[in-house]
């Protein structure tokens, strides 16, 4: 499942939303109904999970924790207590919660962005935040790609000795 772009979309006065009919389409592809929402761990946005995606999550977070150690238990209780079952409408809409509404400072707009295997949801107000400036943008990934890792340097030398000969 990949969600991917930002769209722009208004909330009505009940805190309903349409999903987005292109990020609908990878759901129904994927075979998935349910959705799970939550506020994001760090940035000011909420994030709405396919539900074998947060299962996932969870599992993942499961095991990195032992049961039996307090701060553990503290961590994956908030981690998982803090979400809220979502399901669409006939209309491919859904209601967010009025404590998320005020959690991430929507009022009338929000931004959808496709974050690959979940979707953000940004207020309006705050939808710039997410985001690096273009020369920033392009330092950081030059940084994190434009560096050789030590397999891909050997191949280029393979590369190299097979056109030589």
């Amino acid at each position: 499942m990949r969600f991917l772009g930002n769209i722009e979309a208004k909330i009505d006065a009940k805190g309903r939303v349409f999903l987005p009919a292109t990020f609908r389409k990878v759901l129904q592809a994927g075979g998935e109904e349910n959705l799970v929402l939550r506020k994001d761990v760090f940035q000011p946005c909420l994030v709405l999970y396919p539900e074998s995606v947060w299962n996932e999550q969870m599992d993942e977070l499961r095991s990195r924790l032992n049961r039996w150690n307090r701060e553990h238990q503290r961590i994956f209780r908030q981690f998982v207590s803090d979400v809220e079952a979502i399901s669409l409408d006939g209309n491919g809409r859904f209601l967010i919660p009025k404590r998320y509404v005020d959690m991430a400072a929507i009022s009338g707009q929000v931004k959808f962005i496709g974050m690959g295997d979940s979707i953000e949801i940004w207020s309006e107000g705050n939808a710039a935040d997410p985001f690096m400036e273009p020369d920033e943008f392009g330092a950081a990934l030059e940084s994190i790609m434009g560096d050789p890792s030590p397999a891909d340097a050997d191949n280029g030398k393979v590369n190299d000795n097979i056109a030589g000969n």
